[in-house]
């Protein structure tokens, strides 16, 4: 009988959670005990993603229906692998991604030096792998899932474009067995190489520790890791950035253009690093409305 009672709750354990409606605002935990090296209990353990809904995702009302499913992009917020600007890199280009009738998840992921590569990449993959796994309860569509990032959150969710998974179809946990694959990529001013003289030295320090193994190094180092399986990607960069240079870009660029991968890229000639969507920059600001121009170009978007 005791036997018979552990499979049960063995089984319990393992299978998906009851389905429930998405609300703005919600946090996500990816785990739902402690998250895979866990070093503690604190929020600086604990990876989440915040959801914030465009008005065409709200749950339907006798007055109106949704009958599309929302397309998604998790939002790595940059801070050089230490910290994370949430707000001009997350919380609003949350909302901006909103207005264009995108559901964004801004990505509260570990950081170094507390926590070193593989983990941060292993949080955005869980991230991709839980937005596709519940794609159907949340009225998410499961082929229009992006990841979006800025500065070194640039760097990983360009570690997430060339390291992925189909999912492990034996894996008890069921968001296991689902792909990590972003179906498209967003980078903005990103850091790419962790090998090159243009590398970000905080990133790679933050990311890998000061005596960094440099067959580590060079598999995170995005000029080198694109294949033709690499998705379709925007990037944006400035030249006058002299935080991340934008040999950054261009080497990757020109890594998905001998790929094949459909890329577009702008460099804006003025402009700081860690501008966010730049709004109150006329010169960068225009840089969002090619976004969206190109996801619709992309099919992503109507």
């Amino acid at each position: 009988m005791i036997a018979l009672v552990t499979m049960v709750l063995t089984a319990l354990a393992v299978q998906p959670q009851p389905s429930a409606a998405l609300t703005d605002g919600q946090v996500i935990r990816l785990w739902a005990g402690a998250a895979p090296g866990a070093l503690g209990n604190d929020d600086i353990d604990i990876p989440t993603l915040t959801a914030y809904l465009p008005r065409s995702a709200a749950p339907a009302t006798p007055d109106r229906t949704t009958t599309d499913a929302t397309p998604a992009v998790i939002v790595c917020p940059g801070g050089s692998y230490r910290s994370l600007a949430l707000n001009h890199e997350g919380r609003q280009v949350a909302n901006y991604l909103n207005s264009l009738g995108i559901a964004a998840f801004v990505l509260r992921y570990r950081l170094g030096p507390r926590y070193r590569h593989p983990v941060e990449l292993a949080d955005a993959q869980r991230a991709i792998r839980t937005l596709r796994a519940r794609a159907k309860e949340w009225r998410l569509d499961p082929a229009r899932i992006g990841i979006m990032g800025f500065s070194a959150g640039g760097h990983l969710a360009m570690s997430a474009s060339t390291m992925f998974d189909t999912g492990d179809a034996h894996a008890a946990d069921p968001i296991e067995r689902t792909g990590s694959r972003p179906d498209f990529a967003v980078l903005a001013y990103p850091v790419i190489s962790m090998t090159a003289a243009w590398t970000h030295a905080g990133s790679k320090t933050n990311l890998l520790g000061a005596d960094a193994d440099p067959a580590v190094a060079a598999r995170l180092s995005g000029e080198s890791a694109v294949t033709k399986d690499t998705p379709q990607t925007f990037i944006f960069q400035t030249n006058e950035d002299t935080v991340v240079p934008a040999e950054n870009s261009l080497h990757y660029f020109l890594a998905l253009r001998r790929a094949g991968v459909p890329a577009e890229m702008h460099i804006f000639e003025k402009g700081p690093h860690g501008v966010g969507l730049a709004l109150d920059n006329a010169a960068l600001a225009p840089w969002s409305s090619l976004l969206a121009t190109w996801l619709r170009g992309r099919a992503v978007i109507k």
